[in-house]
Order: C-alpha cells, then sequence, then structure tokens
C-alpha cells in the first residue's frame, strides 16, 4: 500500500502569525477608527453620594471643565475619548442607566456629568475595581484602535486613576495625566499622586491647555524612559 505524503497547512501556520487585528482588523465592524492616543475619563460620570463627596465636589467640578475642553479639542484631534467608569456596584446597571442616574435622580454628582455627558461616538468600559485594565475590556478596545499612548484624566487621582496608571505603565503605555485633569479629596493628596505617577510611571504632567493633542494624535510622543 502506497505511503500517503503528509502536507503542511500552510494557512493554519501563516494565521498564527498574525496579530487578533490582522485577523480580525474591525471588531467586526465595530471599531470605526484607529488612533496613536486615547483619552480617558475615569470616574466621571459619578453621583459623589459617600462621605467624601461633598470634599472632592470643588475639584471635580474645576477638574470637569478643564476636561470638557481638552476632550473637545482631543476628538477634533482625531484622539477617542473612553469613559472608564465604575459600576458603583450595581452588577445589573449599564453605562447608560449609570449616567441617567446621575443626570436624573438628584445626586451629589449631577453637574459634573453634565458637564462631561458622553457623546454618541464616545467609547465605555464599565469597571468593577480601581483600575480601569483590571476584568474590563479596555485591554482589546486599546488593541484594537492601536492605541500607543493614553491621557489619563478624571477622579480619584490617587485612587483610580493611579491604579489605572500603574496598570498602563506595565501596559508599555505612554502616559499622559494634564495636572489640571484630575481630583482627589485634597489638594496635597492629589499632588502626591501626580508627583508618583511622574517619578514611577514616568507620567508626562503637562497641564491640558498646554497638551499638544495634534502631536499625540499623529503620534509624534517621545518614548518612555
Amino acid at each position: 500500500m502506497p505511503t500517503r505524503r503528509k502536507t503542511k497547512n500552510k494557512t493554519t501556520k501563516n494565521e498564527t502569525t498574525k496579530s487578533i487585528e490582522e485577523l480580525n482588523p474591525d471588531l467586526h465592524g465595530n471599531i470605526a477608527h484607529k488612533a496613536q492616543a486615547a483619552l480617558l475619563l475615569i470616574d466621571v460620570i459619578n453621583d459623589l453620594e459617600f462621605p467624601e463627596g461633598c470634599e472632592i465636589l470643588p475639584h471635580a467640578l474645576a477638574m470637569a471643565r478643564k476636561i470638557a475642553r481638552l476632550k473637545k479639542r482631543a476628538k477634533a484631534a482625531g484622539i477617542p475619548a473612553i469613559y472608564v467608569n465604575d459600576n458603583f456596584g450595581i452588577w445589573q446597571s449599564d453605562f447608560r442607566s449609570v449616567v441617567r442616574h446621575c443626570l436624573e435622580d438628584g445626586v451629589r454628582g449631577a453637574p459634573l456629568t453634565e458637564l462631561l455627558a458622553p457623546e454618541n461616538d464616545d467609547y465605555f468600559v464599565l469597571k468593577p475595581k480601581h483600575s480601569g485594565f483590571y476584568s474590563t475590556t479596555l485591554d482589546i478596545l486599546l488593541n484594537y484602535l492601536g492605541v500607543r499612548a493614553l491621557i489619563l484624566t478624571g477622579i480619584a487621582g490617587n485612587i483610580c486613576v493611579l491604579f489605572t496608571a500603574n496598570d498602563a505603565y506595565m501596559r508599555d503605555f505612554r502616559l499622559f495625566v494634564p495636572r489640571d485633569s484630575c481630583a482627589s479629596n485634597t489638594i496635597a493628596e492629589n499632588r502626591h499622586a501626580l508627583e508618583q505617577m511622574k517619578k514611577v510611571l514616568k507620567a508626562d504632567l503637562t497641564p491640558s491647555t498646554r497638551l499638544d493633542v495634534a502631536a499625540l494624535a499623529r503620534g509624534h510622543f517621545a518614548a518612555r524612559k
């Protein structure tokens, strides 16, 4: 009986060398464009109905005005906005219900949500814990967008922004944390968190008003040292 000649499966071999993006370049049509940088708005849709909410509110409102202007400039330059928001322990919620709660239920954080209400072309990720990367789809979304640099904004600077920055650093993203676009319970706590992100995570703390979003959109940023 003649020996059957074995043939190599070239297709399988070639496919295994391709990246996920090459095999499925647009995530089933749901990723509209590519981007070198992304703007993360962390926990800005927030009712602030917790003991320290009164303490952080004035800092958060000042921050929100800065973020709103930064978001407008970033989107005009082609940088997508991604809301990375806590589900506040309500596992039956979705992002739209969180927004609706913050706008319609007479909560302390309503002015914050009014300033930073998401638009139809914004992305969103709900997170269960402090970091925007922990048990979320953020990694996959950034991968498909082709993002290499992150602009981190939001609250609290010394908790969820810091935890997200830590995880982003371990994933080799270039980090920009505008010093005027995150807030903590106190100015001192926020300043300490920013200093840590600059020293340990090599974050650029250029204020939002001076951040060159057009350059970031083109991928013109220095490599992390």
